[in-house]
């Protein structure tokens, strides 16, 4: 049972089955969900940091991206077996992606708050999460220290342009006009996050 796993019983099943939805199966998916869920979710992981550390602005600024990240809530998503539970349409064949492992956490997120209440959420979050071992997290969300850097050392603006290449993603980081850095990834997210650790390391590490 899904509700063993992520530690809720819900009273409206209905809003259960429609957060495991993909949009690919029905027009009463959870991308409503997931966008409530992603806001939930940033408030209740920054109120904890602020809560339990005496870290400045910046760094839990950093800190919170980590434990909200796509790629965190990807391996959370993967720890609580959620994926004989997703209900995808035929054309999905059943793949999911980081990117939906982490929408469908952001939407189970918002479909406790809806059926349970925020203490509900604080919870999961504690538990499912692991956001108590913040003093311990790797910091590996590089589009998140690139910014921070970049916003602290330079006045430029920052873009990402990322197209599908042959294998994959192939995205290209800007200051202003210049070309910074090129990474590729099998996924948009991966190579972004590829790309912002070639442009750190040209940046500040060189």
């Amino acid at each position: 049972m899904i509700e063993e796993k992520i530690g809720y019983k819900f009273h409206d099943s209905k809003l259960l089955s429609r957060a495991l939805t993909h949009p690919s199966k029905s027009k009463n998916n959870y991308q409503r969900l997931e966008f409530l869920g992603d806001s939930i979710l940033n408030f209740v992981v920054g109120e904890f940091l602020y809560k339990n550390s005496d870290k400045q602005e910046g760094e839990l600024t950093v800190l919170r991206s980590h434990f909200v990240s796509e790629k965190h809530l990807c391996e959370c998503f993967d720890e609580m077996n959620l994926a004989e539970f997703v209900i995808t349409g035929k054309s999905l064949q059943n793949e999911l992606t980081a990117a939906i492992k982490g929408d469908v956490v952001e939407a189970v997120i918002a479909a406790m708050y809806l059926d349970g209440g925020l203490e509900q959420v604080k919870k999961f979050v504690i538990d499912k999460l692991h956001i108590e071992e913040f003093s311990t997290a790797e910091d590996d969300n590089y589009k998140s220290q690139l910014q921070e850097l970049i916003q602290a050392n330079f006045k430029c603006a920052m873009k990402y342009e990322t197209i599908k290449a042959e294998s994959g993603f192939e995205a290209k980081f800007f200051m202003d006009e210049d070309l910074i850095a090129t990474g590729y990834g099998k996924d948009k997210t991966s190579a972004e996050q590829n790309c912002a650790f070639v442009a750190l390391r040209k940046l500040f590490e060189e």
